[in-house]
């Protein structure tokens, strides 16, 4: 079957919806492919036809939350030239509310400072996503603020589900985290 084909779209969900849940009472180094594929209702085979390990199901089935914090951190762009504004977009906070809702499974994943498998993902994807919009607008050294850009919001994410940045929320951490990458943006 070809990633395309509607049936393995299907059942790489419920895989991931599977593993959400047995995620939700317990850290993934508790949870087993039995118990995966159980919840999911289907076998064994077809689960290792699909991911090497739960560790690489964890990584697709955290995919999803890289490209929502790359998207929650541009939601503000209808001009690519144009300033951010003051306040951060509301698609950030609700990120990082959702982020928390599924903090067990990413702090396996996103290691403090912004380590492990999630946190590598995340670094690419915002970098890229920053280096081409800041290329697009002729804005100068789009390599060295797309890179601050994306280990500074990757490290703080990890930091804050790790509790390592006390007594933030959401919406009190989206208000700074806007403001510390809207300074790296002006620094050079």
């Amino acid at each position: 079957m070809s990633p395309e084909d509607p049936r393995t779209a299907r059942t790489k969900a419920r895989l991931r919806e599977s593993l959400f849940a047995e995620c939700a009472d317990r850290p993934l180094g508790e949870v087993s492919v039995s118990a995966v594929v159980r919840r999911a209702g289907i076998g064994r085979a077809t689960f290792y036809l699909h991911y090497e390990d739960l560790p690489a199901l964890a990584v697709d089935a955290c995919a999803e939350v890289v490209h929502a914090a790359v998207d929650a951190l541009h939601a503000w762009q209808t001009d690519p030239a144009a300033p951010p504004p003051a306040r951060p977009p509301a698609a950030l906070a609700a990120f990082l509310a959702g982020a928390a809702e599924h903090g067990g499974l990413y702090r396996t994943l996103l290691l403090p400072g912004g380590g492990g498998p999630l946190g590598e993902r995340l670094r690419r994807e915002l970098r890229a996503r920053s280096r081409a919009e800041r290329a697009a607008v002729g804005a100068p050294h789009p390599d060295l603020v797309a890179s601050a850009v994306a280990a500074a919001f990757t490290s703080v994410l990890a930091d804050w589900l790790h509790g390592r940045i006390p007594a933030a929320g959401p919406e009190e951490l989206a208000d700074l985290v806007w403001r510390l990458l809207k300074a790296l943006h002006r620094a050079v």
